[in-house]
């Protein structure tokens, strides 16, 4: 499988659970996509440098709660998780009252897991365009495959459904896979280990 021409990802630096001190040298050096879980978290190491270096773009790749989305809309300039039609609501509301639209990302269960987030494939086109009708600015599909399983035939899956639904980007990848995500066009690659090293785990 050859990459598609004219692919060329980003790769967004999972930044999540490490502080400044780790983060500031990718900064440094000219990166400017970073990935954070949490709203807080984020809100706390990011606000203020947001604000004096425009060029970072935040995005939210964890779990959106609705009484989240007003911080959310204010400090992320994209979020890849949004999968259900109280979300999309939430959100399209926040953005009128903020007068700011940030890029969203429909998250795909890819896998059909009960276990994770994401809406099922066959509910993707009524979600797509009930946001659609709501406005928000709907770039790409994001999907985290199913564990112990070769991820390729979901990547393609999921690249699938974006050309059906004729959105570009695609948010797929991370560090133990992202070169057969890289193979299958994704646009958005998630990488946190191979950039930052191992997280310590908290007990």
């Amino acid at each position: 499988m050859k990459v598609k021409e004219n692919i060329h990802p980003n790769v967004i630096a999972v930044s999540k659970t490490f502080q400044m001190p780790d983060i500031l040298p990718l900064i440094e050096y000219g990166h400017i996509h970073f990935g954070e879980n949490k709203v807080q978290e984020a809100l706390e190491k990011w606000e203020n440098l947001k604000l004096n270096n425009s060029k970072i773009k935040l995005h939210l790749i964890g779990g959106l709660q609705s009484n989240k989305v007003k911080l959310a809309i204010k400090l992320f300039d994209y979020i890849h998780s949004v999968d259900n039609e109280k979300l999309i609501k939430k959100i399209a509301d926040e953005q009128i009252k903020q007068n700011k639209k940030v890029k969203i990302f429909i998250q795909v269960n890819i896998g059909n897991e009960e276990q994770k987030s994401g809406v099922l494939k066959k509910n993707l086109n009524n979600l797509f365009n009930y946001a659609q009708s709501l406005g928000l600015n709907i770039v790409g599909l994001m999907c985290i495959p199913p564990q112990h399983q070769d991820p390729e035939p979901f990547f393609k899956e999921l690249r699938n459904l974006s050309e059906k639904l004729n959105i570009k980007d695609l948010s797929m990848g991370m560090s133990a896979d992202y070169i057969l995500a890289v193979e299958n066009s994704a646009s958005f690659l998630r990488i946190g280990s191979k950039i930052f090293g191992n997280r310590i785990k908290k007990f």
